[in-house]
């Protein structure tokens, strides 16, 4: 064919595409009728043209993504099996949960090579002293990330490991003597979505997060070469808002992208994403493994580093070997049966990802300006001001779940009455209410279905153990 496919069409404006909607819906108010309005303060159109949307985004997305898999270290002996083990049967990468700095560093990462595999390193405690030991033992740039948050610490808990001024200095003392590690900062933005923020609001308190480290870095006064080294981490949770949550991601790297180049440090960040916990329920927990599909789909589409599934009944049983194994092929099948390892950036090009990406990074610039403007983002966690925000945003999805607007199925859709859990229960799988004096209240995550649940678990017959 020497002319090409579909010239003699005449191309279509947007205007001239709603003024058709706008005849077929005979009468009907166009917005009322075809607008979504959504929790995250994004209006959702019928349909997206080239016309309205802006320029693609940029973001650096990664070349490809690792599948993790998370183990909790007890015994350097156990934890070392796990993970080669997990190694060994499809995991890519791995994610070691430190209770404490009492762990032979020798026996916990034999048989793993520290160059090739991404190791993810979350510590439950601040050490100055064993981290560099950490970076000592690694003799060589590796691949492993130490997740050192203290900010998420204090938002978390509501207290600092010792005080403000102690655990800055170590994050402060740390980046100027590593050599080894991939990264050492690391900003957590799952306890935001966890606890019920917005989209908008997650990123901006990632932005605000972040910058109070940036603003650390810079006090440090660094060489430019040592700051150009400097990469951040972040932790994500995605939701069940399939296309938001690809934007999200898309979001976080532009937006990171924008002010790293301020601070001078590396402008492309490192992003380890999890399902959220907030949909995830005791009753039908089945259909979990659905969700956590959905959502892991989303953070490979939307240019994660590393994926890190949650196991099906991760919300009320210890870990265990068919559980992970479950999370962990769901991933394996994403990755090797339904080429989500063959494209990269795949969401470039989408009128309406791409329009979903400029959009959410707008409202969160806007709420991290404010939060700026407010003292930073430390100085709102001490009035209070973050925590407001997420229970205001938190009480409004909660809302829209009782009234049976946001629907989770086997919850307050299609529940089985017949479905019991009771008997089934190894954790407790509620928010706990344990009072303690804090320096400030924590943000504290909840899911959709507690209240339902616990008023489900009342009327079974068969007593918790």
């Amino acid at each position: 064919m020497s002319k090409k496919l579909f010239t003699e069409f005449p191309e279509v404006s947007a205007k001239q595409w709603k003024q058709k909607i706008q005849y077929d819906l005979k009468g009907a108010d166009y917005n009322d009728t075809l607008i979504w309005k959504t929790l995250d303060g994004v209006d959702v159109k019928p349909f997206y043209h080239q016309d309205d949307t802006g320029s693609p985004v940029k973001a650096n997305p990664p070349e490809g993504w690792n599948i993790a898999q998370q183990i909790y270290v007890s015994t350097a002996s156990q934890a070392n099996k796990a993970a080669l083990e997990a190694l060994q049967k499809g995991a890519e990468s791995i994610w070691f949960v430190l209770p404490s700095e009492k762990v032979d560093l020798k026996r916990l990462f034999s048989g793993i090579d520290l160059t090739g595999v991404p190791v993810y390193i979350k510590p439950e405690f601040l050490s100055e002293n064993f981290f560099l030991k950490l970076d000592d033992f690694l003799e060589k740039k590796s691949q492993v990330f130490l997740q050192l948050d203290v900010v998420g610490n204090l938002a978390r808990t509501g207290n600092w490991f010792k005080d403000l001024q102690h655990d800055l200095k170590v994050s402060t003392n740390l980046i100027e003597k590593y050599r080894h590690f991939a990264s050492v900062f690391n900003v957590d933005t799952g306890l935001y979505q966890n606890a019920g923020a917005n989209i908008p609001q997650q990123l901006a308190y990632a932005l605000s997060h972040a910058n109070e480290y940036l603003n650390q870095i810079k006090a440090a006064q660094l060489s430019e070469e040592k700051r150009t080294e400097i990469k951040f981490q972040f932790i994500t949770a995605t939701g069940p808002n399939y296309f938001f949550e690809i934007a999200k991601l898309r979001a976080l790297r532009l937006l990171f992208s924008t002010i790293a180049k301020e601070y001078g440090v590396a402008n492309d960040c490192h992003i380890l994403a999890q399902p959220s916990k907030r949909n995830k329920t005791l009753y039908d927990y089945n259909v979990n493994m659905l969700r956590t599909t959905t959502e892991s789909m989303s953070a490979v589409l939307g240019g994660a580093n590393s994926v890190c599934n949650m196991a099906y009944d991760a919300i009320y049983h210890k870990n265990n070997n068919f559980g992970s194994r479950i999370a962990r092929n769901q991933l394996l099948v994403l990755k090797h049966e339904s080429y989500f390892e063959k494209v990269g950036n795949p969401a470039e090009g989408s009128y309406y990802v791409e329009t979903l990406t400029h959009e959410l990074a707008e409202k969160a610039l806007e709420i991290f300006k404010n939060i700026e403007k407010g003292g930073g983002f430390l100085s709102q966690l001490k009035d209070g001001v973050i925590q407001k925000k997420i229970s205001e945003s938190a009480a409004r999805e909660q809302e829209e779940f009782d009234s049976g607007e946001l629907v989770l199925v086997g919850s307050n859709k299609f529940p089985n009455p017949e479905d019991k859990v009771k008997g089934e229960l190894e954790l407790y799988p509620f928010l706990k209410q344990n009072p303690r004096k804090t320096l400030l209240p924590p943000i504290l995550e909840k899911r959709l279905t507690e209240k339902m649940e616990q008023e489900r678990l009342k009327k079974e017959e068969i007593k918790v153990s």
